[in-house]
């Protein structure tokens, strides 16, 4: 066993090395990137924080609705928000709702068209499998290291940990659902003179738009779990309070904070909740 250890395989080396070679080689593309993500929070940021609290509350009131046609939720939706502001953490809960919309927004434009791809190429999702099993099993706070190495502190870096922690979500489901389109759908589509990218818009992706949608769910859900973690590298939010409440010991505010988590979480899941 000795000989075993003394002739370690270098995982932390070569990874540090890599990590090393990245940040000389793509500082111009990470500096961009920061640059896109910081323009997208900050347009997120402005629309819910600009506004009245009591307009954007109407807002996600009217959201809700459209999404649902349920009163009772709505309800639900205008008292939790009222709540927030009764506690005095609006602005923690728009931060942490911009950082939540934004991997969305991410992870999304990534998930759907790798799921579609995966989907339409069995050999592809089965090399990507293993990865995908690696960014949901790695410890979440392994993804902040890279972040700060790359991007530093603030909210850019709890995004980029975010978007690589949830993105997986969208893809699975997104190539769960094309891969599930019937074959009678797919045979008559073809029989009609459907195109490949045809059959893609008009069957697959309306067949599939239930999964979607609960890729979506997960997404928000997911990223809404990573508030806190993200807070250890400088990203503002509900997760500040948390962080300040356990190195203080503070008992009264870890419990506000944390009952503004739940009710926000339960709120985004109601909003977003897909019946089928």
């Amino acid at each position: 066993m000795e000989w075993l250890e003394e002739n370690k395989i270098p995982v932390g080396k070569t990874s540090k090395a890599i990590f090393d070679w990245m940040q000389d080689v793509g500082e111009p593309f990470f500096d961009g990137l920061s640059t896109v993500m910081e323009w997208l929070i900050d347009a997120i940021l402005w629309i819910l924080q600009t506004p009245h609290p009591l307009v954007v509350i109407a807002g996600f009131v009217a959201i809700t609705w459209i999404l649902q046609r349920n009163w009772k939720i709505c309800v639900f939706v205008a008292l939790g928000s009222l709540f927030i502001v009764n506690q005095g953490y609006w602005e923690e809960t728009t931060e942490s709702l911009t950082l939540v919309l934004s991997a969305c927004v991410v992870c999304m434009a990534i998930g759907i068209p790798i799921g579609i791809a995966a989907a339409h190429r069995p050999k592809l999702y089965s090399a990507m499998r293993p990865i995908l099993d690696l960014m949901q099993t790695l410890p979440t706070f392994v993804y902040l290291i890279p972040a700060i190495v790359f991007f530093g502190l603030g909210m850019v870096p709890g995004l980029i940990a975010t978007v690589i922690f949830v993105v997986p979500a969208p893809i699975r489901l997104t190539h769960l659902g094309v891969s599930s389109t019937p074959t009678p759908l797919l045979e008559a589509a073809e029989a009609f003179g459907a195109t490949p990218r045809q059959t893609l818009w008009k069957v697959e992706l309306p067949y599939a738009m239930p999964q979607i949608m609960a890729g979506l769910n997960q997404t928000i859900m997911l990223s809404l779990s990573m508030v806190v973690i993200a807070a250890l590298v400088g990203a503002d939010g509900l997760g500040v309070p948390v962080i300040r409440a356990l190195n203080t010991v503070n008992a009264a505010l870890g419990f506000e904070s944390g009952f503004v988590i739940v009710v926000v979480a339960i709120m985004l899941d109601r909003v977003l909740r897909v019946e089928h």
